[in-house]
């Protein structure tokens, strides 16, 4: 049941923080990187709110052919 009622919790606050920030679309990630929200923090940089243990842009070299 409390798993259930974290989840519930961070969905609020993901839905509170894209209201604030919509640049990063946390409305749809629900706190999980997604393309725009990694463009997000690359365009505008991370907020207070982005957790600095998780490696927030992709820094691993890509090829596009």
């Amino acid at each position: 049941a409390a798993s259930v009622l974290a989840k519930t919790h961070r969905d609020a606050l993901m839905e509170r923080l894209a209201k604030w920030h919509p640049e990063y679309g946390w409305e749809v990630n629900k706190g999980y990187p997604t393309k725009k929200h990694r463009e997000g923090i690359k365009n505008f940089g991370p907020t207070v709110y982005h957790r600095n243990s998780f490696r927030l842009v992709d820094t691993q070299l890509s090829f596009n052919f």
